[in-house]
């Protein structure tokens, strides 16, 4: 089973900047998307073969997620079931016979930690509702999970500490997370491996000069590793400031 997972950036921008062929082109079983910036009716993208799952914002233009999936699920759940966490599109859990499968856009801590207090109170819940689904079955979870875990995830772990996506809090809630049963599928890969980044800013060549940051994740059960084939980063795909990631699962 392939999956890739994106931050799109906004999906109208990235559909005119080659999206459509690389859909075609990667040929996965599953495709996750992270801030698609849409409202209902606002797009026609319906590939064939595919079902459709969309998780819109309350606000207009803002975060979002969609998942597209070869296999329909047995059941949908849009949101995590709290309220205060449930109204800017950010997750989607799909349950299969064999395993959950959620795609996430985790909130940002925005600069000057503005958003910190609220990003980890989304963790805490976000933690919680992610163990309760792996008591019933395995978890795999993909997206923008806005957070460098390691100093190895970026290229300047020095000059960003304490910058939103790399303050102590939101790496060692991931942290937390891990410590629950599960794994980091491309760190616990290749554990040693260097410059493998997700995210470049627009600014100072960063993404030429590969600049950038590893937050963007697919992170299993850990019962569930023995069945990962490979975790990659598709870093030549253009059309985001993110690019794709992906999964190649037995199962």
């Amino acid at each position: 089973m392939k999956l890739i997972s994106w931050n799109v950036n906004g999906l109208r921008a990235c559909i005119g900047k080659g999206f459509a062929d690389f859909f075609q082109s990667a040929d996965a079983d599953v495709v996750c998307l992270q801030e698609t910036k849409l409202q209902e009716g606002q797009i026609n993208f319906a590939p064939e073969g595919y079902f459709s799952y969309w998780n819109y914002a309350l606000k207009k233009g803002y975060s979002g997620t969609v998942i597209f999936t070869r296999r329909k699920p047995l059941s949908v759940r849009y949101g995590m079931g709290e309220e205060i966490h449930d109204q800017e599109g950010r997750l989607i859990t799909l349950e299969y016979p064999a395993f959950y499968l959620l795609t996430v856009y985790t909130p940002n801590a925005q600069r000057g930690l503005t958003r910190l207090e609220y990003r980890l109170d989304w963790e805490t819940s976000f933690r919680r509702y992610v163990k309760a689904l792996d008591r019933k079955k395995p978890v795999v979870l993909c997206g923008d999970l806005n957070v460098a875990h390691q100093e190895i995830d970026l290229k300047n772990a020095k000059s960003n500490k304490g910058n939103a996506g790399f303050t102590q809090e939101e790496r060692d809630a991931f942290s937390a997370l891990l410590d629950e049963g599960f794994a980091d599928t491309f760190r616990r890969l290749y554990p040693d491996k260097t410059d493998g980044y997700t995210w470049w800013s627009y600014m100072y060549n960063a993404r030429a000069n590969n600049a950038g940051w590893r937050i963007d994740y697919f992170v299993v059960s850990e019962r569930l590793m023995p069945q990962v084939k490979d975790a990659g980063i598709e870093a030549s795909v253009m059309g985001s400031d993110h690019c794709p990631i992906s999964l190649e699962l037995d199962i």
